[in-house]
C-alpha cells in the first residue's frame, strides 16, 4: 500500500445510516479504505440503507448496533473494539460520539477515536467542546464547518478540515434501463427545461416561492421527498406553465441527472454537499444557497451560482440567468465538473483521512508512554 497506513481495523459508525448525503459519504469512504487494504467493519443500526450497502460489499463488515439506549450500545462497542481489535474509531454521527465520549470518560476506550462533523455544529457548546477535548481527532468536511466548531470553541489543534469526495465510478455508471424510463415518466415530456433538487426536506419552499416570477415554464423535481403542508401550501401558488413533481426517495437517484438542465439546492445548513458534488461531477450546472460549505464547490459565475438562503426573489434571478444563457450554462458545468473531479474524489479524501487517523494514532502512543514513531 505504497503511500499509505500499513494494514489497519477501522470502526466507521454512524447512529443514521438511512437516505441522506451523509450515507453516501460513509459508503463511499469505507469501500475507498478497504480498496487501500484496510479491513473496515462499518457500525450502525440493522435495516438501514447503509447496512444493506454493506452487507452488499464482500470487503466490509457490517456491525449491527441498537442505539436505543447510550450504556447499552457503549458496552456493546467496547466489546466490538475489543473482539475484532479495532485499531482506530471513527465516528460520524451524534449518538455514536457521545457513546465514545462516555466510554472514553470512563477509561473503557483506549484506542483512538476520531470524530467526523459532517453538518454545520447545532450541538451546544458544552457538549461540543467536551467531545472535542475527548476525542483525538476531529474532522470537518469543510472549512465552514471548521470555522464554525473554532466559533463554538472546538479545541483548534485536534481540528482537521478533510473535504467529501465522489466515487467517479458510481456517478459514471450508466442508469439501467429501466431507472431512465421511470425518471422521463415522471419528468414528463412538456418542453420545459428541468431543475432537479436531490435532497431530503430542506428548503424546498423557497425554490417553489421563486416560481411565481419566473416567466420561463420549467419543469422542477423534488427528488427523496414528499409533499408536507408547507410544500404544498408554497405549491398552491405556482402559476400552470410550470409542473412541479415530487419523487419519493430512491435509492437510485442519479438517473435523473440524466434529463436536468439545472441541479438546485436550497438549504440553509450544510456541510458539504453530496448531491452538489454528484450533479457537478455528472456535468449539471448547479444553483445552491450561499450556505455553510456550498461556497467551497460553487464559484459565483464560475462553477455555478449561488443565491442568499432563504431568499426567493434571489432564486428567480439565478433560474433567470442559469437558463437563460446557454453559453454561460455550458461554461460553468463544464468548469464544476473538472472541479470536482481534480479536487473532490473519494481517493484523495481516504487519504487524508489516514493522515488524520496516523495523527490520532500517534497522539495515543504520546499518552501512553510510547516513543514516536
Amino acid at each position: 500500500m505504497p503511500g499509505s497506513l500499513s494494514r489497519l481495523t477501522t470502526l466507521q459508525l454512524t447512529h443514521q445510516g438511512e437516505g441522506a448525503g451523509s450515507t453516501q459519504s460513509i459508503y463511499s469512504l469505507s469501500r475507498q479504505l478497504a480498496q487501500r487494504g484496510h479491513r473496515v467493519l462499518v457500525g450502525c443500526p440493522p435495516e438501514t440503507l447503509l447496512a444493506r450497502q454493506v452487507a452488499a460489499t464482500p470487503a466490509l463488515e457490517h456491525v449491527p448496533l441498537d442505539f436505543s439506549s447510550l450504556r447499552g450500545v457503549a458496552q456493546r462497542l467496547a466489546d466490538v473494539i475489543a473482539a475484532r481489535r479495532v485499531d482506530v474509531v471513527n465516528s460520524h454521527a451524534t449518538g455514536d460520539r457521545r457513546a465514545l465520549t462516555w466510554l472514553r470518560w470512563r477509561g473503557r476506550l483506549k484506542e483512538p477515536f476520531v470524530v467526523t462533523r459532517r453538518t454545520m455544529p447545532l450541538t451546544l457548546p458544552p457538549e461540543l467542546v467536551a467531545v472535542g477535548f475527548t476525542a483525538d481527532r476531529t474532522i470537518a468536511v469543510s472549512a465552514a464547518v471548521a470555522s464554525a466548531l473554532r466559533r463554538r470553541l472546538h479545541p483548534g489543534g485536534r481540528l482537521r478540515v478533510v473535504p467529501n469526495g465522489i466515487d467517479l465510478a458510481r456517478v459514471e455508471a450508466p442508469p439501467s434501463p429501466q431507472e431512465l424510463a421511470q425518471a422521463r415518466a415522471v419528468l414528463g415530456d412538456g418542453g420545459r427545461p428541468v431543475v432537479v433538487v436531490v435532497a431530503r426536506r430542506k428548503d424546498q419552499h423557497v425554490l417553489l416561492r421563486a416560481l411565481p416570477a419566473l416567466e420561463r415554464a420549467v419543469t422542477v423535481a423534488f427528488v427523496g421527498i414528499g409533499p408536507d403542508d408547507e410544500l404544498t401550501a408554497a405549491q398552491a401558488a405556482v402559476p400552470p406553465r410550470h409542473r412541479v413533481v415530487f419523487v419519493p426517495f430512491t435509492e437510485r437517484p442519479l438517473a435523473f441527472y440524466r434529463f436536468a438542465t439545472v441541479a438546485a439546492l436550497p438549504s440553509r445548513i450544510e456541510g458539504l454537499s453530496q448531491a452538489l458534488l454528484e450533479a457537478m461531477s455528472l456535468g449539471v450546472p448547479v444553483i445552491a444557497s450561499a450556505a455553510g460549505g456550498n461556497s467551497e464547490l460553487v464559484y459565483p459565475g464560475e462553477t455555478g451560482l449561488l443565491v442568499p438562503p432563504l431568499d426567493p426573489a434571489a432564486w428567480t434571478r439565478a433560474l433567470e440567468r442559469m437558463l437563460g444563457d446557454d453559453a454561460f450554462r455550458l461554461r460553468v458545468a463544464r468548469t464544476g465538473r473538472d472541479l470536482v473531479r481534480r479536487e473532490f474524489t473519494i481517493p484523495r479524501t481516504a487519504e487524508r483521512t489516514e493522515v488524520v487517523y496516523r495523527e490520532a494514532i500517534e497522539r495515543r502512543r504520546l499518552l501512553a508512554g510510547e516513543r514516536s514513531r
